[in-house]
């Protein structure tokens, strides 16, 4: 990319606003008036351009056209609250801060003769709309708001993306429900928006982003980057050369209908539990999820060896933690199950998940190059559809009660309740494991084929995590012992009905 630079707009004259009616017919209940007013946030960047697409952007490029009228699954649903009694003025100021600060809230992605690209408008304007706060007050009516938002596909190589609805009440606003395009965020790029939020709202005078995604494709080009591309693609080819074919080795028996849904499982015991054990073997909380989910999938599959793909955030470089961009990848997770207890499997789990993130930053179009390679010589590509990705930013659940040290958590696990959230007609995923971004609880939820894995053997395999972990506070559950744990669950021995509260 060649920029060219101008003077950015001062955040007075980015609030200028107009305001205009607008019909919205697809609104939630609580906030479907026939008409919302509009108000129209200019912003004014420092340059344009247009550059290659990041290794980040053409991962997330290929999934969506892989997808098609099914990519809004990727979209990715956003609340920003209002802190302070702010006016709509500042409020929308902010917002144009934050679209002229980060490039990729002002960016297009179009294909061209020579592969994709992206596109950085200096200047341009997002209309947003108001919206009263219904009976769930404004953060409740903006989270339904933004999950309607992210049922929409983006038109990328025209929308900016992002969508914005203002949620007001008592005459202010205070709450902002976004949807945002995965080409432009994964979620670790919203948790650093969510941190500079206040500080916008404030006003505050903060440095420009010294490294927008433009350098970062720029610097992907460069022969270090290409070196450690064939590294990763390297340890890929050696797994994909004996994985099996399959992910399950039973074939698919008669779907549910709809036949792909998303099962989820909201239990403080879980992350109380993850917490606990991650401190006591000074690993991370996410490597014992990935222990736990990998375990039981492995257990479901009647299988020594768990196969993951792990979304992963690829910020190990100084210059990435700070990028609002996707930059996030795919790492590839080998978990051979020991032959002792579930203890040595977080240790296992947690030195394969390094093996993964060192191998996840790569070109996904020679990753895809290497992929078909391998389906022509074993006569089709080994299926990977079995995915687990952390969305929480920090890797913490900041606001978990406070338990005495060492208190049995069984009885928190009669709060958990388990439900199914929602149902994605054009998604194939076979197993994707969630964890969720909820502050206070653990939320973790699993979608499914249910050509392969039925809904209750899905709930089963959520409550299964549970108490694995809840039971490995006080013994070294052995893995043989998964199993009966698993069909214990589906038995309905323990945990709360599907949809229960």
């Amino acid at each position: 990319m060649t920029p060219s630079a101008t003077p950015a707009t001062t955040p007075a004259a980015s609030a200028a606003v107009s305001v205009t009616p607008a019909t919205t017919s697809a609104a939630p209940a609580a906030v479907s008036a026939a008409t919302r007013e509009t108000v129209s946030v200019p912003f004014s960047g420092t340059r344009d351009g247009e550059a290659p697409l990041t290794w980040g952007q053409r991962l997330m490029w290929r999934a969506v056209h892989l997808m098609g009228p099914s990519q809004s699954f990727l979209n990715c649903p956003w609340v920003l609250p209002v802190h302070g009694r702010r006016d709509l003025t500042t409020v929308l100021g902010a917002l144009g801060r934050m679209l002229e600060r980060h490039e990729s809230l002002r960016t297009t992605f179009a294909d061209t003769p020579h592969g994709p690209v992206q596109r950085v408008a200096r200047g341009g304007e997002l209309t947003v709309e108001l919206a009263p706060a219904g009976p769930d007050g404004p953060l409740g009516t903006a989270t339904r708001i933004a999950a309607e938002l992210g049922t929409t596909v983006f038109a990328h190589d025209a929308d900016l993306p992002l969508r914005c609805v203002i949620v007001l009440a008592d005459g202010r606003p205070r709450a902002l429900a976004f949807a945002f395009s995965h080409l432009a965020v994964d979620f670790q790029a919203l948790s650093l928006l969510s941190a500079e939020w206040r500080a916008l709202l404030r006003g505050d005078d903060l440095p420009a982003p010294e490294w927008q995604p433009t350098e970062q494709a720029e610097l992907e080009r460069a022969e270090p980057f290409l070196a450690r591309s064939r590294r990763s693609i390297g340890y890929w080819r050696s797994v994909l050369e004996t994985v099996p074919l399959e992910v399950f080795d039973h074939p698919a028996g008669e779907p549910e209908e709809p036949r792909f849904i998303e099962v989820g499982m909201e239990s403080v015991a879980l992350a109380v539990a993850a917490v606990r054990l991650a401190g006591r073997l000074t690993i991370s909380t996410t490597s014992v999820l990935i222990a736990a989910c990998a375990t039981v999938l492995a257990v479901v599959s009647e299988r020594p060896r768990a196969v993951m793909q792990l979304v992963h955030s690829n910020r190990r470089d100084p210059r990435t933690r700070p990028l609002v961009a996707t930059v996030g990848q795919d790492g590839l997770l080998v978990l051979d199950l020991p032959g002792t207890g579930f203890t040595d499997t977080c240790l296992a789990a947690h030195r394969s998940a390094l093996m993964a993130y060192r191998n996840a930053h790569y070109d996904p179009f020679e990753m895809q190059a290497m992929r078909a390679e391998i389906g022509r010589v074993r006569g089709r590509e080994p299926d990977l559809d079995a995915f687990f990705n952390d969305r929480r930013g920090d890797g913490t659940w900041p606001n978990l009660p406070r338990l005495t040290p060492g208190a049995d958590l069984t009885p928190l696990t009669a709060q958990t309740r388990t439900y199914v959230t929602n149902a994605w007609p054009g998604v194939r995923f076979k197993v994707f494991f969630t964890l969720g971004t909820a502050p206070d609880t653990g939320q973790l939820s699993l979608i499914i084929d249910t050509a392969y894995l039925p809904r209750e053997r899905a709930r089963a395999m959520l409550l299964g995590v549970e108490t694995l972990l809840v039971r490995s506070l006080t013994e070294d559950v052995p893995i043989a012992a998964v199993r009966d744990l698993v069909q214990a669950e589906t038995a309905g021995e323990s945990g709360t009905s599907p949809g229960g509260g």
